[in-house]
């Protein structure tokens, strides 16, 4: 029986437009990896790239670009709306790691309406350290903070084989952690980072100032000539004095050898202070996306 000829869709019966349907619901697009960093002050957003180089200590770590920054206690939706229409106009699969609940709520939510009123499957994944290519050495790994542990996941692939690294994140906390050689997650030290500092000094005395702009560049000279100065240069030279102990004291628990790797919105605070430290602006986005790339 004749079943082709002109106009043959290869379904029977079926018309043009209900093949290309049919065709389109057998050969669904691929998602979109978005990435979300969820943090105290802001909710970083990423595209995941194809697999390339970002630099040659690097080549191996998933490559991130169209980078979108929100305010975590208030981001406005149109921002994100518009994000979304420029890197994922179709179906999407956002992997997002948190360390605040309540900008990560309002984020979900907001993502369940795009994708409702856009009428396009956006899907979201919160990751956990379990989800992560990283063994983690602490009695409790559920309560560290997942950015920590998406740095030191990208850490061990960054460092060469049978070396440590040593991991310094300057953000709204400055983390400086110990991925041991074998690539396991060690622990590490925390301590405020310069905008906190600066604002507990503000809100824990009643005259001084809150002084703002201190995660740019080297901290003013000493002596501070002023009140405004001399914080600056308190917060700035204390972070600075810190981050070099802990990273010599690191040293001492994982090797001389041990990569030194810089990240963080403050990371010009300490750049000239970590010399030969390999800076990573996306360390905790690529971190991020090996929670994907794992189940691949």
């Amino acid at each position: 029986m004749r079943t082709g000829g002109r106009g043959d869709t290869g379904q029977r019966g079926a018309r043009p437009g209900e093949w290309r349907a049919m065709n389109a619901a057998a050969h669904p697009p691929a998602e979109t990896l978005l990435l979300a960093d969820v943090g105290n002050t802001r909710i970083k957003l990423a595209v995941v790239a194809e697999r390339g180089r970002v630099g040659p200590t690097a080549a191996r770590l998933p490559r991130v670009d169209r980078r979108q920054d929100l305010l975590s206690r208030d981001f406005r939706l149109t921002n994100l709306e518009r994000w979304l229409a420029a890197v994922a106009p179709g179906p999407a699969l956002l992997l997002v790691a948190s360390v605040n609940d309540t900008a990560a709520a309002r984020l979900g939510a907001a993502i369940a309406e795009v994708s409702a009123t856009g009428h396009r499957p956006l899907r979201q994944r919160r990751i956990g350290h379990a989800d992560l290519p990283l063994a983690v050495q602490l009695d409790e790994p559920q309560r560290v903070g997942i950015d920590r542990l998406a740095s030191a996941a990208a850490a061990g692939i960054v460092k060469p084989a049978g070396r440590g690294a040593i991991v310094v994140d300057c953000g709204t906390a400055t983390t400086v952690d110990i991925v041991a050689p074998d690539g396991a997650f060690l622990g590490g030290a925390i301590l405020p980072g310069p905008a906190l500092m600066a604002r507990a000094l503000a809100e824990g005395t009643s005259r001084l100032p809150e002084v703002a702009a201190l995660d740019h560049g080297p901290p003013p000279a000493m002596p501070g000539r002023s009140t405004q100065a001399a914080i600056a240069a308190g917060i700035g030279w204390g972070i600075r004095g810190a981050v070099a102990r802990l990273v010599a004291e690191a040293r001492k628990a994982v090797g001389e050898a041990a990569t030194l790797i810089l990240t963080g919105g403050s990371a010009g605070l300490v750049r000239d202070a970590l010399p030969g430290a390999v800076e990573l602006p996306d360390l905790v986005l690529a971190g991020i996306a090996l929670a994907e790339a794992d189940r691949s």
